[in-house]
C-alpha cells in the first residue's frame, strides 16, 4: 500500500495546504517559514524549485503537511515546464487549501490572472497571499489584488515573518478538523538517502518505487534541486526516502544554486539510517561515484549499493563468469566500501525492486545483531592464537578484552561499534584489523552495515619510588657496603 502523501503527525491524520503561484514571488521562503527550518532552496534566480516538496508545519492547533511547488505561467526551463505543470496538477489534486502566492511589490501580472484563473478550476479554497509587504508603508501595494475577488486576501513578509501567524490562524479555519489515529501513524520509519553523481537515474528509481511521477524525471544532469523527503509504505515497513540533488566535483558546479544543493545532498547522508548509491551499469565505477562512496564511509553509514540501468547491459552479462567478472570489478573499484552489498536493478522496467528492499530489510535485521561478550573473546582469542599480530619494536598487538557497545542513540541502524581494551593500539595495523573484522563478521555478517573499532590502552604500570622518611640521612641511614 502506498501512503505517499501522509508525513508523520504524531498519530493526526495528514491535512494538506500546496503553495502555488509564478516564479519567483517567495514561495520557497514561505515553506521555510512555515515549516520552521530552510528545506527549499530560496534564490533570485527563477525556477530553482523543480519538485513538490512536502513538509510539516506545526505552528497551528494541529500539525498539517505543506507542499512547495515550482513556479506556473513563466517558462523559465523550457525542459522543465511540462512536468512542473504536472507536479502543480497533483499539488491540487491532493490538498485541502491553496496558498496562492503573489508579488506585492510587483504588482498584479498578466500571469497572476492566468494562474489565478487555473486554481478556481480545482474547487478548493483558495487563501490569496501577496508577499513582500515588508514594511508598513508597502501596506496599500496589496488593495491592487482585491479586485481579482478572492475571499481570503492576506499581505505578509516570509523574509520577515510578518503576517505569519494571521496567515496560520487563517489556514487553521479553511482546513479540515484533525483526526486522531495513532494506530495508523508510522512508527519509526527507517530513514533512506537515495544518492549519487547526476543523471545516474536516483529520480526514476525513487518513482519506480513509489509507483508514480513524484520526482522529476530527465535526461538533463541537475534536475533535482532540493532534497525532496517522501514517506512510503512497503510490506508492512514504513520508510521516508529522500531524493537528492546529483552530487557534482566542486570544480564543475554552475552557480550557487547547485552549490546549495550539494551541500543539502551531504546533509541528507549524515541524518539518513542508511545510504542508497545509485550507480550507472552502462558507465561503471566513475571516480565522481569514489567520492561520492567516499563520504558514505567518512560518515560510517550503512549503504547499498544500486546498480541502475541493468535491463541494459544484460545481454552482455548472462554468462555466469561474465556476470561475476563485472561484480568484481565494480566491488574493486569501490573497495573502500567492502560492506556494501550490490543490487542489480533497472527503474525503467522495475526489475528486482523487491530484492532491494529485502537487502535493506536485511540490512535493519542486522543492526540490531548484538554479540555476545563472551562468544566475542571466545572468537578474537582463538583468531589471535592461530593467526598472531605482527611484532613491531619487539612487542606484539594483545587483546585484553573485547565487548560490543552500540550506542542506541545513535538511530534505527546503528553501526555495529566493538570497544577493544588493548596493551597498546600502536601496535596494530591496518591489515589485522582487517582480519579482527573478517573474524567477527564470520559469526554475524552485518550485511551492508560498517564495523567499528574502539580501543583502550592499558594505562602503564607505575614504577616503585623510594620515598625517605623525614629526617633520613643518606650517609648514616643509607645501605652499609658489605667488605668481602
Amino acid at each position: 500500500m502506498l501512503r505517499a502523501l501522509q508525513p508523520l503527525t504524531n498519530g493526526i491524520v495528514s491535512r494538506t495546504v500546496a503553495i502555488v503561484g509564478r516564479p519567483n514571488v517567495g514561495k520557497s521562503a514561505l515553506f521555510n517559514r512555515l515549516a520552521g527550518k530552510k528545506i527549499a532552496i530560496v534564490h533570485d534566480q527563477p525556477g530553482v524549485t523543480r519538485d513538490r516538496i512536502p513538509a510539516e508545519c506545526k505552528l497551528g492547533k494541529a500539525p498539517f503537511t505543506i507542499f512547495d511547488t515550482g513556479g506556473i505561467g513563466a517558462d523559465v526551463d523550457m525542459e522543465f515546464t511540462d512536468q512542473v505543470h504536472s507536479e502543480v496538477d497533483i499539488a491540487l489534486a491532493t490538498s485541502d487549501v491553496l496558498l496562492f502566492v503573489v508579488d506585492g511589490q510587483d504588482g498584479l501580472t498578466h500571469t497572476d490572472t492566468a494562474v489565478a484563473r487555473l486554481l478556481r478550476k480545482a474547487h478548493k479554497p483558495i487563501l490569496l497571499v501577496v508577499n513582500k509587504i515588508d514594511h508598513a508603508k508597502h501596506g496599500p501595494l496589496t488593495a491592487e489584488f482585491t479586485k481579482m475577488g478572492f475571499e481570503h486576501v492576506l499581505s505578509i513578509s516570509a523574509e520577515h515573518g510578518l503576517g505569519v501567524g494571521r496567515l496560520v490562524e487563517t489556514m487553521e479555519d479553511l482546513l479540515p478538523p484533525p483526526i486522531n489515529e495513532d494506530e495508523a501513524a508510522p512508527k519509526n520509519p527507517l530513514k533512506i538517502a537515495i544518492i549519487g553523481r547526476p543523471n545516474v537515474g536516483k529520480s526514476s528509481l525513487t518513482n519506480a518505487i513509489l509507483g508514480d511521477n513524484r520526482t522529476m524525471v530527465s535526461p538533463i544532469s541537475g534536475t533535482t534541486r532540493d532534497a525532496v523527503d517522501i514517506q512510503y509504505h512497503r510490506a508492512g515497513n514504513d520508510y521516508i526516502l529522500t531524493d537528492t540533488a546529483g552530487l557534482r566535483a566542486r570544480g564543475k558546479v554552475d552557480n550557487s544554486v547547485e552549490v546549495f544543493s550539494a551541500m543539502r545532498s551531504e546533509a541528507s547522508i549524515k541524518r539518513a539510517d542508511i545510504c542508497c548509491l545509485v550507480i550507472d551499469a552502462t558507465v561503471g565505477i566513475t571516480a565522481h561515484d569514489k567520492k561520492i562512496a567516499g563520504l558514505v564511509q567518512q560518515a560510517h553509514k550503512p549503504c547499498v549499493l544500486a546498480v541502475n540501468k541493468w535491463d541494459l547491459v544484460k545481454e552482455k552479462t548472462e554468462d555466469k563468469d561474465k556476470l561475476n567478472a563485472f561484480m568484481e570489478e565494480m566491488t574493486r573499484d569501490l573497495f573502500f566500501l567492502p560492506y556494501a552489498p550490490l543490487v542489480m536493478l533497472s527503474a525503467k522496467t522495475g526489475a528486482s525492486l523487491t530484492r532491494l528492499f529485502k537487502t535493506i530489510e536485511a540490512i535493519a535485521v542486522g543492526a540490531q545483531k548484538k554479540i555476545g561478550t563472551g562468544p566475542l573473546n571466545r572468537l578474537l582469542a582463538t583468531a589471535m592464537t592461530e593467526h598472531p599480530a605482527g611484532l613491531r619494536s619487539g612487542k606484539r598487538f594483545k587483546i585484553l578484552y573485547a565487548t560490543q557497545t552500540n550506542d542506541q542513540n545513535r538511530g534505527l541502524m546503528s553501526a555495529p561499534h566493538f570497544t577493544f581494551f588493548v596493551n597498546d593500539h600502536n601496535l596494530l595495523d591496518d591489515s589485522y584489523a582487517r582480519y579482527l573484522e573478517a573474524q567477527i563478521r564470520s559469526i554475524a555478517p552485518f550485511t551492508g552495515l560498517p564495523v567499528l573499532f574502539h580501543y583502550r590502552d592499558r594505562p602503564p604500570r607505575k614504577t616503585r619510588t623510594f620515598k625517605p622518611k623525614e629526617g633520613f640521612n643518606p650517609k648514616k641511614d643509607g645501605p652499609k657496603s658489605k667488605s668481602r
